[in-house]
């Protein structure tokens, strides 16, 4: 049980810190949908985009059935250094600007009610890939997570961060669409709750090159 435990706290960690810019650009799209741009394309293409995501990070996984953990643990510097460049990055990042106008905009037409389609006619829809292809470009800091986490996981453990990684991203689709009428408090969760994130990645990859034992690997022999 203890296993799992840490293991859910690992899920959670990794998929909050990688998942929480996306709030920025999904609660953008839920503030652009009319007749033909609805909610329903916004949903499927984030979800699409992120199993791209995670399918690539799935390599990691590969990995460690073929090399020793001490070494593909040494993964975990990605995170330690993505968080770092984040932490650097805070005082310049201009992503949380003001969106108040896109916001507001097309307001009539929110919601699923206005014209219903099926799950295929979405799928095969090519405005469900514009947010495909915006999660997937926005998935770099996810891949310098995934992987290394990845790579130092059993199938036990992958059967819980998954899960959990994709609940993670259904609890932001649904934030993002009610900030479309709280735009003011989505500006202030992209200015400041993002500045604490950069330490949970860091955190990550201290975790998983401690737990690999890769830091065994600078110590020397004796």
């Amino acid at each position: 049980m203890d296993w799992l435990i840490a293991t859910i706290k690992i899920g959670l960690a990794a998929a909050v810190a990688t998942t929480f810019d996306d709030n920025i650009y999904l609660t953008a799209f839920f503030s652009e949908v009319n007749r033909t741009f609805r909610p329903q394309h916004v949903v499927v293409g984030e979800i699409l985009g992120f199993t791209v995501l995670v399918m690539v990070s799935l390599v990691g996984f590969l990995m460690g059935l073929v090399i020793p953990s001490t070494w593909t643990g040494l993964l975990g510097i990605l995170p330690i250094l993505i968080g770092l460049k984040n932490l650097i990055d805070l005082n310049k990042d201009d992503s949380a600007e003001d969106k108040s106008a896109n916001l507001k905009r097309n307001s009539k037409f929110r919601g699923f009610d206005s014209r219903k389609r099926t799950l295929w006619d979405v799928i095969r829809d090519p405005q469900t890939y514009r947010v495909s292809s915006v999660t997937i470009a926005n998935g770099g800091n996810n891949l310098g997570i995934y992987i290394p986490l990845f790579a130092t996981s059993s199938i036990q453990s992958l059967s819980v961060i998954i899960p959990i990684c994709y609940l993670i991203v259904g609890c932001w689709l649904c934030m993002s669409y009610t900030l479309t009428h709280l735009p003011g408090i989505a500006l202030v969760l992209s200015r400041y709750a993002s500045k604490f994130f950069p330490f949970v990645l860091m955190w990550l990859g201290f975790r998983i090159l401690m737990d690999s034992e890769s830091y065994r690997l600078f110590l020397p022999n004796t």
